[in-house]
Formats: C-alpha cells, structure tokens, sequence
C-alpha cells in the first residue's frame, strides 16, 4: 500500500552576527511558497539515504553548500495542516556553525534572518526556529555545543560572550572559566596570542582533536 505522508527533513542551521543569534534560511524555488525564504530541507532519498542523518547531511550541502562538523536532532514536526501538499513529517535537525563558514561556504541562496526578527516563514518553519533557539538556550547551560560558533580558534572572553548571546544572559567569569575546565573540551594553542583590543594579549583556544574525533563517530564520519 503506497503511503501519502510527505517524508522531509529540515536542517536549522545557527550562527551569531550583530552579537545576535541568526538563521540561515534558503529562497524556494518551486511551490509551494515559491521565492519564499524557508529553512533548508529536503525529501528523505529511500534509495539513497541511510538514515535521517545521511538526508540531513546532504540536504544541508545540497541546498547552501555548509558542511557542518556537528548535527544534532531536535525532533518531527507532523501533521495534516503544515503542509498545504497534504499531510507530512518532518524530521528536524540543526547545527551552529561560525559566522565565516557562512560568509565562505554558503550559495546564494542562502540568507541570514535575525531569530528575534523572524515573521511568518513558511510552513511550521517559524515554530521549528523557536524550538530550536529553544534547545540552544537551554543546552548552553551545561553543554559545549556554542563552541562551534566560536570557528577554528578563539579567546576565553570571545567564547563567554557567545555564550551570553546563546544564554541571553551574562555569565560571571570565573564561573564560566571553570565550568570550560569541567567540560575539557578546549586546549590551548601553543604560542598563539591574541594581539587585538586594549588589554593584554590573550591565550587562543581550539576544540580539542579529540573532541572532534568522536564527533565524527557519533555522526558515523559524515
């Protein structure tokens, strides 16, 4: 029996620029909500696709040209009305990544919305931004997730103000230098000094090669 669920995956992809978090949204080219910005998706490739994460993965390369190191899934999206094609589930997965990954990988297409900012968008797209900045608030309480907003390198109080941004609040910084510690997730940069603002240089910081290699094998080395 041939099933009538429309299958998709959507990918909310996260970055900071104005010191605020942004979305990437993609400009559709083909109904419904044609020319309209919306989060990149995709139908799930039953013949290609090994599971969610593959189609979330390809998706994402497909419709803004970013391949993120770090995918994680928030959960589906269902239901008769979310789609005026008729009934459909979505399964939503999203990622941060720096804001110059953006700046240097994404197509034209692509186009970043503040989230405070968003209207209506598409679909149940606005719904699924919120959850997500949700989840992010949420998982910068305890979690390492907002180092990917920081790109290849970064300082400590570059690092904490991410993290504010992602929080909404202010951090007090003793606190935050050791919960960094806690986590072991940082190693310093031999040697490297950051030589901009008014205060001495500071230390420059990397996620560490280990970290990133079990990444990779939580993502199945996508």
């Amino acid at each position: 029996m041939k099933s009538d669920i429309i299958q998709t995956i959507d990918v909310v992809l996260l970055s900071i620029k104005n010191d605020q978090l942004y979305v990437a949204l993609v400009k559709r080219d083909k109904p419904p909500y044609q020319h309209q910005y919306a989060l990149p998706g995709g139908y799930v490739h039953v013949q290609e696709d090994d599971n969610c994460l593959e189609t979330a993965v390809r998706v994402l390369k497909t419709k803004t040209g970013i391949s993120s190191p770090y995918l994680e899934q928030l959960e589906s999206f269902s239901g008769k009305y979310r789609d005026p094609r008729g009934w459909s589930v979505t399964v939503v997965y999203f990622a941060l990544v720096a804001l110059e990954v953006i700046e240097q990988s994404a197509n034209a297409s692509v186009c970043l919305f503040d989230v405070q900012a968003l209207k209506e968008l598409p679909f149940d797209h606005a719904n699924i931004v919120k959850a997500t900045v949700s989840r992010i608030r949420n998982k910068a309480q305890y979690s390492s997730l907002p180092c990917f907003l920081a790109g290849p390198s970064f300082t400590l109080p570059a690092l904490q103000k991410i993290y504010e941004i992602c929080l909404g609040s202010t951090l007090n910084k003793v606190s935050f230098r050791r919960k960094m510690d806690e986590m072991g997730v940082l190693e310093e940069i031999e040697g490297a000094l950051s030589k901009t603002g008014a205060y001495r240089p500071a230390k420059i910081y990397q996620l560490k090669s280990s970290y990133l290699e079990a990444l990779k094998v939580l993502n199945k080395g996508l």
